[in-house]
């Protein structure tokens, strides 16, 4: 009994498989960025012997983080075709034109061949479609060439004019330093040393003498006490 259970399960499992295997699916492009009111173009490639039935389906996130899935109709602006490549590649194109916010999301190919009732999703590309920034000011590359040009030398100048003060600042310094030295070697310059030491000893002279020769200079009024 179980080992029929186990053949069951083997074989069920081998019949979805040997149909996968009739269907290779080629590498989808993952991404598409697309401004509005452009036209954007999705591909889908496989390789199958077979000619299976295939579905867009486009696939939206919600807010709260749960997928819709919804069937791709097509009109004038929606529109599908089917390109045979080389090496048995097959490709379905949708052409979306003048595209809108509300068409972001993933669009997957169901491919499905009724014959083995078999069925799969493609990989699948993820369509962005956004908004371009819109320019405030409409220059040419010729006044953007004259704007980059004078931003330049204004630069050049807020570097070379504060340097060149700061040099002419500390070379008037330096003039003045050395100015000041000179005049000190012109004071000491006419000195003599040994007149120095005798102007000095004069005055110090001078220092020690003074009172006794204002005492004496008082005349004989003044009387000395005797001890």
């Amino acid at each position: 009994m179980k080992l029929g259970l186990v053949l069951f399960l083997y074989v069920w499992a081998a019949v979805p498989n040997g149909n996968q295997a009739k269907i290779q699916l080629e590498a989808d492009q993952p991404f598409q960025n697309v401004p509005v009111s452009q036209q954007a173009i999705i591909k889908c490639c496989y390789r199958c012997e077979e000619r299976p039935h295939f579905t867009w389906i486009m696939n939206v996130h919600t807010i709260n983080g749960t997928t819709s899935s919804q069937t791709v109709n097509f009109s004038d602006k929606v529109k599908a075709e089917t390109k045979s490549q080389a090496n048995g590649v097959k490709c379905h194109e949708l052409t979306l034109q003048n595209v809108q916010i509300e068409d972001s999301g993933l669009y997957q190919c169901y491919l499905n061949l009724t014959t083995h009732r078999f069925a799969i999703f493609t990989h699948g590309t993820f369509l962005h479609v956004y908004k371009p920034l819109q320019k405030t000011l409409n220059l040419s590359e010729s006044v953007k060439n004259s704007i980059i040009t004078a931003e330049g030398v204004l630069l050049l100048l807020c570097v070379l004019i504060p340097g060149t003060m700061l040099l002419c600042k500390s070379k008037r310094l330096k003039e003045l330093d050395r100015k000041k030295g000179r005049e000190e070697e012109n004071i000491y310059e006419g000195l003599n040393l040994d007149d120095c030491n005798s102007t000095y000893h004069q005055i110090q002279r001078s220092h020690v003498q003074g009172p006794y020769q204002d005492v004496a200079n008082c005349g004989n009024d003044i009387q000395l006490e005797k001890p």
